[in-house]
C-alpha cells in the first residue's frame, strides 16, 4: 500500500470546493440587488458594484448586445456551452464509476479450466466479500473493529476499510497485518492481481487517519 498523487476524492472536493465559491458569491450578488440590501442596510457598497437595486439588470443593454454583431461570437458561446455540458457529464459519469462493486469473477479450481477462469460462471458477490474481508480485518492484532467495502468496476475493484485500533495499537503494524493478511487472502480467493486499499484508521479514542 503506497501513496500516489491527488484522489479522486481530492479532486471532487476541489471541484466542489470551486462550484461552491461561485455559486455563492452569485447567491450573495442576487440576494444584495433583489433585496434592496445596499439601501436598506447601508452598506455603501462600491462604484461598479454589479447589481445594487432590484430593478436594476445584471447586464446593462449595451453589455449584453455588445458582442452579438462579431461573426465569432455565436460560436463561441456554442463551443463554451458544449465543453460545460461535456465536462459535466463527464464529472457524473466518473461519480456513477465510484459505486461499489458487483459479482466479481472466481477463477476455477479445475487446472484445465484456469485459462477461461473469467468465463466459468463462478462468481462471488462484492457485498459479501467486503464483509468477509471487514470480518477478517476485524480479527487482527490491535484492531477492535472493521468495516469494509469493494468499490470500482467488478474488473477493477478496490477495497476501502475503517478500522478502529486499540490504545497503544501501532498504526504501521496494523496495516502491514492488513496487506498480508485478509488483503492478500482476497486476492488469492478471487484471482485478483491486484486490489489497491484506501485504509482509515482511528483509535478508539482519537481522530480518523487514513492511509492508501
Amino acid at each position: 500500500m503506497s501513496r500516489h498523487g491527488p484522489s479522486r476524492t481530492t479532486v471532487n472536493r476541489t471541484l466542489l470546493a470551486v462550484a461552491g465559491i461561485v455559486l455563492l458569491g452569485g447567491g450573495v450578488l442576487a440576494l444584495i440587488g433583489g433585496l434592496n440590501l445596499d439601501a436598506r442596510w447601508h452598506l455603501g457598497l462600491p462604484q461598479g458594484w454589479p447589481w445594487t437595486d432590484p430593478h436594476q439588470a445584471v447586464l446593462t443593454a449595451a453589455e449584453r448586445t455588445r458582442w452579438r454583431g462579431s461573426s465569432w461570437w455565436w460560436p463561441v458561446v456554442f463551443a463554451a456551452l458544449a465543453v460545460a455540458a461535456l465536462l459535466a457529464l463527464w464529472w457524473l459519469l466518473a461519480q456513477l464509476g465510484r459505486g461499489r462493486a458487483g459479482d466479481l469473477p472466481v477463477p476455477s479450481p479445475l487446472p484445465e479450466d484456469r485459462s477461461r477462469r473469467h468465463r466459468s460462471g463462478t462468481l462471488v458477490r462484492g457485498k459479501a466479500l467486503a464483509r468477509v474481508i471487514g470480518e477478517d480485518a476485524g480479527q487482527l492484532p490491535g484492531v477492535t473493529g472493521a468495516r469494509a467495502r469493494l468499490l470500482g468496476k467488478a474488473s477493477h475493484p478496490r477495497a476501502r476499510l475503517d478500522l478502529i485500533l486499540a490504545p497503544g495499537a501501532a498504526p504501521a503494524e496494523a496495516l502491514r497485518e492488513l496487506g498480508v493478511g485478509p488483503i492478500a487472502r482476497a486476492r488469492a480467493s478471487t484471482g485478483l492481481a491486484a486490489l489497491p486499499v484506501q485504509a482509515r484508521l482511528r483509535a478508539e479514542d482519537g481522530p480518523a487517519r487514513r492511509a492508501e
